[in-house]
């Protein structure tokens, strides 16, 4: 695909400095950047390089000027950042563009699909199951009965969504995404066994969720484990049964839920978190990444440790910690003088 700067600059409502027939085919950093590509500069530690870069049209903000000779040509925007992201998802959507159903495939008699979808091969639709308009269903996925996936939704390889489960409308699920397998749930019985308890809920994804690469979200045992609208979650999250997790709220990757905690609207928690179960977390929380939680914690908390404590303790403790050998040394040698 290739485009030029004056295409470029009517899709970002930009203005073109220099050629605005020069076009390009690929992308690149700007230190990189070569003939043919597109790069960006917001950085103004970047800012050198858009004085050596090869790259053929270059994005910066309005109010840049350039303080010698230049050879790429540019495309003046009012947020350089914003507008290569929205170029990038653009060339997302024209590159991911497909359509069609592919072979082998199967698709129960029963199931409906809407228009403008891709459906890849090797892929499993149930009984009863409901698909929206320009969705996209990657290769070697799991579609199980009555499962339901609302309009724009993206469901890349290899993801498996159990029966019984909704998606709502512009979700993004990446690759090897588990979604409604059984909640850990077993109860030891009079001779210390544990026995299944039988997970006959489901999972309510809500619109414009994003669930990174091999996340699981389990079934509820009762009722739904539910991802609330917005919410965006990394890589290798563990999402337990009867979760609740509240809108906009971001996890990263590596964290891991336990059965029936509620988390709030607009949270931020970090890699490697873990959160016990049963417990409610507020609103506008902030958890800083390898932290601990076992209890309740109220809204705009922001906390660190483990278990967790408030964010400015934390610091404060650590400082001590760090000293703690020459503390040490200092009380032995005043127990000393003491006893003298």
């Amino acid at each position: 695909m290739k485009f030029t700067a004056n295409q470029i600059a009517e899709l970002l409502n930009g203005e073109v400095v220099g050629d605005e027939n020069v076009e390009v085919h690929t992308l690149s950093k700007i230190e990189d950047g070569e003939a043919g590509s597109l790069t960006f500069l917001s950085n103004p530690k970047y800012t050198p390089f858009i004085y050596s870069t090869h790259a053929s049209v270059t994005i910066v903000d309005h109010d840049f000027v350039a303080e010698k000779e230049i050879s790429t040509t540019l495309v003046k925007v009012a947020n350089a950042y914003t507008a290569f992201s929205k170029l990038l998802e653009h060339y997302n959507l024209i590159k991911n563009n497909k359509l069609g159903i592919e072979a082998p495939i199967s698709i129960a008699d029963s199931a409906v699909y809407g228009d403008q979808i891709y459906i890849g091969a090797f892929t499993s639709i149930g009984e009863n199951v409901h698909i929206g308009n320009n969705v996209k269903i990657y290769p070697n996925c799991y579609i199980g009965d009555n499962v339901v996936i609302g309009d724009n939704t993206t469901v890349m390889a290899g993801v498996k969504i159990y029966s019984d489960c909704i998606v709502g409308n512009h979700c993004n699920i990446d690759a090897s995404v588990v979604i409604g397998a059984d909640g850990f749930g077993f109860s030891p019985n009079e001779k210390g066994v544990y026995d299944k308890v039988p997970q006959i809920g489901n999972v309510v994804i809500e619109d414009n969720v994003d669930i990174g690469a091999a996340t699981t979200i389990d079934r509820a045992t009762l009722g739904s484990t539910i991802i609330r609208r917005g919410v965006k979650l990394d890589n290798q999250i563990q999402i337990a049964h009867n979760v609740v997790i509240g809108e906009h709220t971001v996890i990263a990757a590596q964290t891991g839920i336990a059965g029936s905690t509620k988390i709030g609207a607009y949270c931020q928690i970090g890699g490697q978190v873990g959160i016990a179960g049963h417990i409610t977390i507020g609103n506008k929380v902030k958890i800083q990444g390898q932290s601990g939680i076992s209890k309740n914690v109220s809204d705009n908390e922001v906390l660190q440790g483990t278990p967790a404590i408030g964010y400015g303790d934390y610091y404060k403790s650590y400082v001590h910690f760090k000293n703690l050998p020459q503390i040490a040394k200092t009380i032995t040698e005043l127990e000393k003088q003491i006893k003298k």
